[in-house]
């Protein structure tokens, strides 16, 4: 165990191993991105069954778009959802979506819907009328009965349009 301190105290600390901090670079103000979301609708888990698959455990899916902007809005033009296979599966934003500044939209991805797979995406567009502080985009993916629960996020990051 003394050989993994080091480690465990650079963990504890939100370091990697290498020391640098797992915070994303500040990114400078935008009329807009295209961003990539990966999100997964099932997690795979456990040991092989006597199909040679491993258990899977659905989970719902809370996408947050917030806007960092103090003093602009943004607006959100399309958030596509592809599935495992790349084949989209539904746009969620059918008209544009004005997000107010500092606040916050949400999409849901009931657990019962396991059409994404566990490697569905959303591919989220945003604009702004003038260069606005860039939004953060999260999925929140639970599964929370009593007793055995899963939750875990994940972030977007900026793909060339």
């Amino acid at each position: 165990m003394t050989r993994f301190a080091p480690l465990l105290f650079l963990l504890a600390l939100g370091l990697p191993p290498g020391g640098q901090s797992f915070a994303q670079a500040p990114v400078g103000r935008s009329s807009g991105q295209m961003l990539y979301l990966p999100i997964y609708s099932h997690v795979w888990h456990g040991d092989l069954d006597g199909r040679g698959e491993p258990a899977k455990a659905l989970v719902s899916i809370s996408v947050s778009i917030r806007n960092t902007d103090p003093a602009k809005p943004i607006r959100i033009s399309s958030a596509q959802y592809f599935d495992t296979d790349g084949k989209r599966l539904r746009e969620y934003v059918t008209s544009p979506r004005t997000i107010a500044p500092m606040a916050t939209y949400e999409l849901f991805i009931p657990r019962s819907d396991d059409t994404g797979g566990s490697g569905a995406n959303f591919v989220i567009v945003w604009r702004a009328d003038a260069p606005a502080s860039p939004p953060i985009v999260e999925g929140f993916h639970a599964n929370l009965p009593a007793g055995r629960s899963i939750a875990f996020t994940t972030t977007a990051r900026p793909i060339p349009d």
